[in-house]
């Protein structure tokens, strides 16, 4: 059984820093691709960034030059680095991996969500 954990989400004000954590455990090989994805009350869930297993990134346009992602393949680990912080970012977000499980199998898991909340 694999899961994600997310952590590192809470309060600040606008303008403010917070770095989430998500971390995979279980049954696992290897990670392929992993990000983070937010999703509003009543609307889609949208994509904020990915990093491939070779590091390669990509953002979404509203949160480029604010927010960086890096992973920790060692600790089968992915970060989100937010600066900058503006009360439009406050939602819930979502951890994601495509994982290699120990059959060769390959699923996409989600975490549970961690809250960011950005007062102006």
């Amino acid at each position: 059984q694999v899961q994600l954990v997310e952590s590192g989400g809470g309060a600040v004000q606008a303008g403010g820093s917070l770095r989430l954590s998500c971390a995979a455990s279980g049954r696992i090989l290897s990670i392929n691709a992993m990000g983070w994805y937010r999703q509003a009350p009543g609307k889609q869930r949208e994509l904020v960034a990915t990093i491939t297993g070779g590091g390669s990134t990509n953002y979404a346009d509203s949160v480029k030059g604010r927010f960086t992602i890096s992973r920790d393949n060692a600790k089968n680990t992915v970060y989100l680095q937010m600066n900058s912080l503006k009360p439009e970012d406050t939602t819930v977000y979502y951890c994601n991996a495509a994982i290699v499980n120990r059959d060769y199998s390959v699923m996409n898991y989600w975490g549970k969500g961690t809250l960011v909340t950005v007062s102006s």
